[in-house]
């Protein structure tokens, strides 16, 4: 691709940071708004970062692993970057949107890439009213906590926490427990990606619970709403071979 404008994201680890400077002196850098693509430096952290700004304008984005597992990232190399880029596949990926209301009947929104988790916030084990399209499909789940993820995030805390790994064309979202008490035997469920999920917490004033939108926190709520976002869509660049349905499939045989 001639002439391709790239902007370059570094994360604060050291590794990245010095990256930048090296990058940019050979590739240039434009600003985020003027660039063809945004290349992200640092683990799936800083991918995250980068995504979240490219909710309004889509502009697909290219990580570098210089952090830790970098699930989301494609090898560092400094070399052919532009080739690597016109020769990359495309991962096309749609958030979840948070609607929470808390104690005081504040209202608060966010939308997450990865997932949108309920966690309890003392000793206290959270008690939770689950949802679906509008059915009530379980009265009453003790456990710490619960999840709804996307493709995308099912291998974040949602196989962590055993939950299953879905392929990025599955066109589901994973719903999981995290720890749960009763019903103790109960290891979560899959939905279609259109599923609207309502979670009300009982008790909320002696067994609080917080809500995150991937890093986005809010405390002490009473009910979550949660559902893609079509509106919206990112997209993500993978070196051919290394694609994330290829690295998903992959992840479902590894021990």
């Amino acid at each position: 691709m001639a002439n391709l404008k790239l902007a370059f994201f570094a994360s604060k680890r050291p590794e990245a940071q010095q990256a930048l400077p090296l990058l940019a002196a050979r590739y240039g850098n434009v600003p985020e708004e003027d660039a063809d693509v945004v290349v992200a430096l640092g683990g799936d952290g800083a991918m995250l970062d980068t995504l979240r700004r490219r909710f309004t304008d889509n502009r697909p984005v290219y990580g570098m692993n210089l952090g830790t597992i970098g699930f989301l990232m494609n090898e560092y190399q400094a070399e052919g970057l532009p080739e690597r880029i016109d020769a990359a596949e495309r991962a096309s990926l749609t958030p979840l949107r948070m609607f929470a209301v808390d104690i005081h009947g504040a209202e608060h929104r966010a939308l997450a890439i990865n997932e949108v988790s309920l966690l309890r916030q003392t000793a206290q084990s959270a008690r939770l009213k689950i949802t679906v399209d509008g059915r009530v499909r379980m009265d009453e789940l003790v456990c710490d906590g619960i999840m709804v993820a996307t493709p995308a995030g099912s291998t974040a805390y949602n196989l962590s926490a055993h939950g299953p790994i879905l392929p990025i064309g599955a066109n589901m979202l994973a719903m999981t427990p995290v720890s749960a008490f009763r019903p103790r035997r109960w290891r979560g469920a899959l939905l279609r990606h259109d599923a609207r999920v309502e979670l009300e917490v009982q008790a909320p004033d002696r067994r609080p619970v917080s809500a995150s939108a991937d890093n986005q926190e809010v405390r002490d709520i009473v009910r979550v709403t949660v559902e893609a976002d079509h509106t919206r869509r990112l997209t993500l660049l993978f070196d051919p071979g290394h694609a994330l349905d290829e690295r998903i499939l992959t992840e479902q045989f590894a021990f």
